[in-house]
């Protein structure tokens, strides 16, 4: 199922789902439903009991008689991880930098503004001063079960389900505060985009798939687990040039991991929480010092695609 929120003909946000490129206002659909989706997600094993009960709904709006916002625009939290080591590798190079061993033992992750959200058709206002602003194409999952010290292999029960995300970046002032050594301050704080909708967990079954040595590319490490993957197209585009085609397979820390990270020392994961897979490679500007782009301008069009979410295009201003 594709869950998303929306503005109605009356400027009023709600949520609902896809079907057949039309949309269903749940609500309308049954007054037991929210209309919101951190509310749905909360209570989701039930709303979605009351939705098998509806059998089939007719849409009540065609897409262009609504505007898509944020499917999630509250996350409770937003932590953001670089699951892709030929990112780590390509981002490290370009700035100077050695990828650390840490990185290889486990994954790393940052808080993100969580306020910041950004939804499809939305316009980035580019930072006062920034002159080399970046895209990052990513994917990202959202918590549905309240955990903490969650295994790996036990994660599954707490995802909900995924969307596409862009960790819209200001390489110039990340640059200069980097050099404190204390994680991504302003260059990571004024946007973050996710959309177009959220793909349920159970939806994302038919592309589960393992890895061999021989499948993943031999020159970036062997991952410590060959599961929970998906063999996903992400595709980013700028004015209908395509920049990046890579695939989420070639992730080396897996959402499961990501999340047995995030949980441990009694951390609690709560529904609603969203972590971000971190940049497939070649999934930003600055991995090429912008020679496959020019830095991103007021006017650029930006379209992140990831195989069975959609597109989540956004303009900058």
């Amino acid at each position: 199922m594709k869950l998303i929120t929306f503005q109605n003909k009356t400027g009023e946000s709600r949520i609902g789902w896809l079907q057949d490129n039309a949309v269903v206002d749940m609500n309308l659909a049954d007054s037991r439903l929210p209309v919101d989706m951190l509310t749905f997600i909360d209570n989701h094993e039930a709303n979605f009991e009351i939705i098998k009960e509806l059998e089939f709904t007719e849409p009540h709006y065609s897409l262009d008689e609504i505007k898509l916002l944020a499917p999630l625009p509250n996350p409770r939290s937003f932590r953001d991880y670089i699951g892709f080591e030929q990112h780590m590798l390509n981002a490290s190079k370009s700035f100077g930098h050695i990828v650390g061993a840490a990185w290889y033992e486990i994954p790393i992750f940052y808080f993100t503004n969580h306020h910041g959200i950004y939804g499809p058709e939305d316009e980035i206002k580019r930072p006062k001063g920034e002159e080399k602003l970046d895209i990052e194409l990513e994917m990202a999952v959202i918590i549905g079960k309240k955990g903490k010290d969650i295994k790996a292999e036990d994660a599954d029960e707490y995802i909900f389900g995924y969307t596409v995300f862009n960790d819209w970046t200001a390489r110039a002032i990340q640059k200069h505060e980097m050099t404190v050594p204390l994680g991504p301050h302003k260059g990571k704080d004024f946007a973050n985009a996710i959309g177009p909708c959220i793909v349920t967990k159970d939806e994302f079954e038919k592309y589960r798939c393992t890895i061999s040595r021989e499948s993943h590319p031999e020159h970036l490490a062997m991952p410590k687990t060959n599961g929970a993957r998906f063999d996903l197209k992400m595709t980013a585009k700028i004015n209908d040039e395509v920049i990046c085609e890579g695939n989420y397979k070639t992730v080396h820390w897996t959402f499961p991991q990501m999340m047995e990270r995030a949980s441990e020392n009694n951390v609690t994961l709560m529904p609603g929480d969203i972590l971000g897979s971190g940049t497939v490679g070649w999934g930003s500007l600055i991995e090429n010092n912008f020679s496959v782009h020019r830095p991103l301008e007021p006017g650029d069009i930006v379209e992140l695609e990831i195989e069975g979410i959609g597109i989540l295009k956004n303009t900058v201003i």
